[in-house]
């Protein structure tokens, strides 16, 4: 299914991209749920799209919370078909940099975060998209799920395995005429991204980030992928021999600072 959706869904829509997508599919008789965590933000994201001319329903959940979240999910879905769910909700953290490796606490919250909980957001929709035959599902993960950093290896993996896992469930459900877009982005500003502490090539808006991301659901696209010579140097640290993609990669430093 491609544009235009009527009914959008997008998890992690309090702040940062998630928001910028919110306002970017906001407009008169579209329903919209959106999900987050900052009771705040969250009431912001949602005024701004009531401006925009859209219905919002809201809901401050973690997508951690599978039971919850799947509850609210079917229920919006009752109510308002579903045609686009964006699973963006997303966080990252970082070994201390005097520690050999990443506390086994913040490797397990990124993993609940960003993998879990995308599934949480996808997997009860599922079955309900391939029974009306239409719609599109979004994985947000990152250039990251291309090659491991040095310096967020929790991160890494749990993108690499969103990646993986909305890439197996593409062509599973598009035999019922239901699209999955995997979005690998580069860097853009975010809460997330101001706590980086290190070089951000390339490194574009949120706002900038989103109509790139919005361009290529609209128009159908499996795969959206930026910026390219981002996503060519991590393609490349990843088919290289292990040797040149470790060498590479430990020259290029950065922390990031604890949530």
């Amino acid at each position: 299914m491609r544009a235009p959706y009527r009914v959008v869904v997008i998890t992690g829509a309090s702040s940062g991209l998630g928001a910028a997508l919110a306002a970017a599919y906001a407009g008169p008789g579209v329903a919209m749920g959106l999900i987050g965590r900052n009771p705040e933000r969250l009431a912001a994201s949602a005024a701004a799209c009531r401006a925009a001319g859209a219905i919002v329903d809201s809901a401050e959940i973690d997508v951690v919370d599978g039971q919850a979240l799947g509850a609210w999910l079917e229920a919006f879905d009752s109510a308002h078909p579903v045609e686009l769910l964006i699973a963006n909700a997303g966080t990252s953290a970082g070994p201390d940099p005097d520690s050999p490796g990443e506390a086994l606490a913040l490797t397990e919250r990124q993993l609940a975060t960003n993998l879990i909980g995308a599934i949480n957001t996808m997997a009860p929709l599922v079955p309900r998209l391939c029974e009306r035959g239409r719609g599109r599902i979004v994985a947000i993960a990152s250039v990251a799920a291309f090659r491991g950093l040095p310096n967020s290896p929790g991160y890494c993996a749990s993108k690499a395995g969103l990646r993986a896992y909305a890439e197996a469930l593409r062509p599973r459900l598009m035999r019922y005429g239901v699209g999955v877009t995997v979005v690998c982005p580069g860097f853009f500003a975010s809460p997330m991204t101001d706590r980086w502490q290190g070089p951000t090539p390339f490194l574009a808006s949120g706002a900038k980030a989103a109509r790139h991301i919005k361009r290529g659901i609209d128009r159908g696209l499996r795969r959206v992928h930026f910026p390219w010579p981002l996503v060519f140097g991590m393609r490349f640290c990843d088919i290289a021999p292990a040797w040149i993609g470790d060498a590479i990669l430990r020259r290029f430093r950065f922390r990031i600072r604890p949530a």
